[in-house]
């Protein structure tokens, strides 16, 4: 809704829903609310759900808000869920500058620290960049004050945060012990940043959130560089009993492009992202996203943990690449056309003796030849750790995951 006569003040507003339809093989010992699970099982959830309302209202005052839910599925306790995602009001200093604060996902470390939703390449984006979803922010979102702007081709975004109070987290947090998990104490604030630099056309500072294809629309290359810092973060004990408080420090350097190929539409889709992670010593998270068990038989549990769950985050190095290929439009007529996916994540991390591999591809079909309308099909392979007689967590086998994605992104 136009505000003005040209348009340049306006108020809009869009709306996502994606619906998964899935089968997944189960970790070792699954329960769910206590029974066994199984060793697979298939299920329906609504992995995403948004509104957002947003408005560039004088030539200086922008707001934006969004409102939505994740991962509803049959464990969902009744009439709950939804919830603010965003709630951020910004003052434009130079259009070099501006200045903003609220529940905002303008932070660091990585481009797909906060990923356009819409715009996936896949059936979901690289998880393990949403470092402490759910910990210690609300999915993703902190309370900040940011400084965001673009100067030539130059983008930047730094923020300081007050993390929310482990106490509230989504995430069992275990009790103190000698490998690091986050801190109980009252926390202290964190600093993060997104630094960028574009080698063709600029992508949009108006909202945090980065696409993770353009399908074809847009010639990009960017190269990008971040951080998340928060002192005492972490704690864990000594051998003696003392705790010992540490810094939390997440670091990522990464590399996106989309190149379109022809004028016919298609188009060549590359990232690739090197993480550092330091949570402190021997730190590990096993995660599973919309997980479909929430419980493991204790003689029979892998390090894993219930349902769908391998070891995302960590204290170590992480290596993620996704690429894709769009065939050029209407490849089926009047149905659009498709686009091939897939990607890795490579950890190493402080707690596990192997490293974890993580494979997944698939193929989207874009049924009105763009991402309004998207049915993807993906495949997921993760590991399975054990420990092991000699104290070590090891590989000891690798289970499946098969997703169908309906999406409607108007």
């Amino acid at each position: 809704m136009k505000l003005n006569g040209s348009g340049s003040h306006y108020i809009k507003a869009t709306f996502l829903a994606q619906t998964w339809a899935r089968y997944s093989e189960l970790n070792p010992g699954s329960t769910i609310d206590g029974f066994d699970a199984g060793n697979a099982r298939a299920d329906i959830g609504i992995r995403r759900f948004r509104i957002q309302a947003f408005g560039q209202l004088t030539d200086r005052i922008f707001v934006y808000t969004q409102f939505g839910q994740n991962n509803f599925s049959f464990m969902q306790p009744r009439n709950t869920g939804a919830f603010f995602h965003d709630i951020v009001t910004e003052y434009k200093v130079l259009p070099q500058l501006q200045f903003g604060g609220g529940l905002t996902a303008w932070s660091g470390m990585s481009r797909f620290s906060a990923p356009a939703a819409a715009s996936i390449l896949g059936y979901d984006a690289p998880l393990y960049q949403q470092t402490t979803n759910g910990i210690n922010d609300q999915f993703l979102r902190k309370l900040s004050v940011y400084a965001k702007g673009e100067i030539s081709k130059f983008q930047y975004r730094v923020a300081v945060s007050n993390p929310l109070t482990i106490k509230n987290s989504t995430t069992p947090i275990p009790a103190i012990n000698n490998s690091s998990t986050f801190s109980l104490e009252p926390p202290k604030m964190q600093t993060s940043g997104y630094l960028v630099w574009q080698f063709f056309e600029n992508e949009s500072m108006a909202i945090p959130y980065l696409p993770g294809t353009y399908c074809g629309k847009k010639k990009v290359m960017n190269i990008g560089a971040g951080w998340v810092e928060q002192p005492d973060a972490m704690w864990h004990t000594k051998s003696n009993g003392d705790t010992v408080r540490t810094n939390m420090m997440l670091l990522g350097l990464d590399f996106f492009t989309e190149l379109p190929l022809k004028n016919n539409g298609s188009a060549f889709t590359g990232y690739v992202a090197f993480n550092n992670f330091d949570f402190g010593p021997n730190h590990i998270r096993m995660q599973g996203v919309m997980n479909v068990a929430n419980g493991v038989q204790a003689g029979n549990a892998s390090l894993n943990g219930a349902g769908v769950a391998f070891p995302m985050l960590g204290t170590g190095n992480v290596f993620f690449a996704q690429f894709g290929y769009k065939f050029r439009n209407n490849l089926l007529a009047d149905n659009g056309t498709l686009q091939l996916y897939a990607a890795s994540q490579y950890s190493q991390f402080e707690a596990l003796a192997d490293p974890s591999l993580m494979v997944e591809g698939g193929v989207n079909w874009l049924i009105h030849g763009n991402g309004f309308g998207k049915l993807t099909f993906g495949v997921q392979n993760r590991p399975v750790f054990y420990l092991k007689s000699d104290g070590a967590a090891h590989e000891t086998g690798r289970k499946n995951m098969f997703v169908l994605q309906y999406q409607i992104a108007l």
